[in-house]
């Protein structure tokens, strides 16, 4: 994959762009999305785009159970509804994302965010109270692109560090990828282990081992569409085996790879614009102290996850210069802010970019349009939901594996043996996947960037906006401490 290519500044307003060789447009969709301005084709963009939804089709399926768990004060959510409203977000997040800020990158609810939101919010709100602070977070979020100084921090990232938050996104999709697949299995005698006790286990196993192999063959054999070839291989197998070897769903880890008896499903629009904005910051709802608290940890989340994931991916594409930079930034970056409000007004929880757009990329993705593609399946799976159901998770997670494999190339642009660089750059890589938080990793990697640069006598090097995130994460890593002084529970 070509690292080396420039992009024009992203975004559908421009005047079009020439193609590689000089030549106009092939067209009103390839001026529109700069196709071949980008060095891309149609058919990898329909082909990424396909590809990136079916590594996160799981989110329709997953993120429901996670918030159908969640105690709302004493009720539990109607599953259908939370389906409906985590397909409409990702649907219209999405498009957005593909059709203003033309980038390959595919938005859904953050599981980390409905995750806190299931277990630290709900239990002490209304559903709309809940919801309200992720409108609040996602605003907040714009606001700060609005004023450029999301933009001015992502650029202002030493360009050493951009390179080993793309290696520790590799390294944290990787992980993912063997964790969802029961490659990689943790609760045993030791933090990670080879499946079970160390040893492997299960058809569902045999089943993304295969389909890994054979992305890894096709892809060394130069085959277009390797990715995609390999995910709708690895689901005629699993299919073939679940039929086969008589597996339940407990066996695929929860959602066994079977063609529904009915694929449609009529949408149950009821969670939508159900929003209490500021409800949870009263007597009836968390209290001002934790709400707040609550609010600043969603945005952290979701400000530097997305930064983090959009340098990686966008690293991947080819669209940053030899700086490390993208040109015209801001529109992705605002419509992933936005992302945090949509998935309010869903009723999903707030909106992220994901990591799996990687797999678009890695199949040739390179424009708005594979996003636009993207969503456009997300808005089917309003009335297709059990559809999603077909590709089984080990078979997605083979894809995610493969894609942190390509994004480890990105070692290569690090100098290793100056240490003042090499250092933040191990901390950034690593944590990704040891503490399963993209935050952690970028956060380590500026603590430590700074604070190496300051000890060898160089603290004006960084600039002023590398100290104020050094202080900003100093607080992300006390903030137990601070919460408890505070008396936040």
């Amino acid at each position: 994959m070509d690292m080396s290519r420039t992009s024009t500044e992203p975004g559908p307003t421009e005047a079009a762009a020439p193609t590689a060789n000089g030549t106009p447009p092939r067209g009103a969709l390839d001026a529109y999305f700069k196709i071949s301005a980008r060095g891309s084709t149609l058919g990898n963009e329909i082909r990424g785009g396909l590809t990136t939804f079916m590594a996160m089709a799981y989110i329709v399926l997953l993120n429901p159970i996670i918030l159908s768990g969640a105690d709302v004060t004493g009720a539990k959510l109607d599953h259908a509804q939370l389906t409906t409203a985590t397909a409409l977000a990702a649907a219209v997040t999405t498009i957005l994302m593909g059709l203003v800020g033309n980038v390959p990158l595919a938005v859904a609810a953050g599981l980390s965010v409905s995750g806190a939101i299931s277990a630290l919010v709900a239990p002490h709100t209304t559903w709309a109270q809940a919801m309200g602070l992720c409108v609040i977070y996602g605003l907040l979020i714009v606001l700060l692109v609005v004023s450029g100084l999301r933009e001015k921090i992502m650029n202002g990232i030493p360009l050493p560090l951009k390179h080993a938050i793309t290696i520790g996104i590799g390294l944290f999709v990787a992980i993912i990828g063997f964790y969802k697949a029961g490659f990689v299995h943790t609760g045993g005698p030791t933090p990670l282990s080879l499946g079970p006790f160390g040893e492997l286990q299960g058809w569902p196993v045999l089943v993304f081992a295969l389909t890994l192999l054979t992305i890894f063959v096709l892809l060394a054999r130069n085959v277009r569409g390797a990715i995609l070839i390999g995910i709708a291989a690895g689901t005629v197998v699993a299919l073939a085996v679940d039929k086969a070897a008589g597996l339940t769903a407990q066996d695929w880890g929860g959602s066994a790879p079977a063609w529904p008896g009915s694929p449609v499903s009529a949408p149950d629009f009821g969670l939508f614009g159900h929003v209490d904005l500021f409800g949870a910051f009263g007597s009836h709802g968390l209290g001002a102290i934790s709400a707040s608290v609550a609010v600043f940890t969603l945005v952290l989340a979701g400000f530097f996850d997305a930064m983090a994931t959009i340098i990686g991916v966008g690293t991947e594409a080819g669209l940053a210069d030899a700086e490390g930079r993208m040109p015209g930034l801001s529109k992705a970056l605002l419509i992933d802010g936005a992302g945090g409000a949509i998935g309010g007004l869903s009723g999903a929880s707030g909106q992220t970019v994901f990591v799996e757009s990687a797999t678009g990329v890695g199949d040739g993705a390179r424009t708005g349009l594979a996003s636009t593609v993207t969503g456009g399946v997300f808005a089917l799976m309003l009335f297709f939901s059990p559809v999603a159901a077909v590709v089984p998770v080990q078979v997605a997670a083979a894809a995610l594996v493969v894609i942190g494999s390509m994004m480890m190339s990105q070692a290569r642009h690090i100098d290793w043996s100056d240490r003042e660089v090499a250092i933040p750059a191990f901390l950034t890589c690593v944590l990704m996947p040891f503490t399963y938080s993209i935050t952690a990793g970028v956060a380590a990697g500026v603590v430590s960037y700074t604070v190496i640069k300051a000890g060898t006598g160089k603290w004006r090097e960084p600039g002023p906006l590398m100290w104020i995130l050094t202080g900003v994460f100093t607080v992300y890593f006390a903030l137990v401490p601070i919460k408890s002084w505070l008396g936040v529970h």
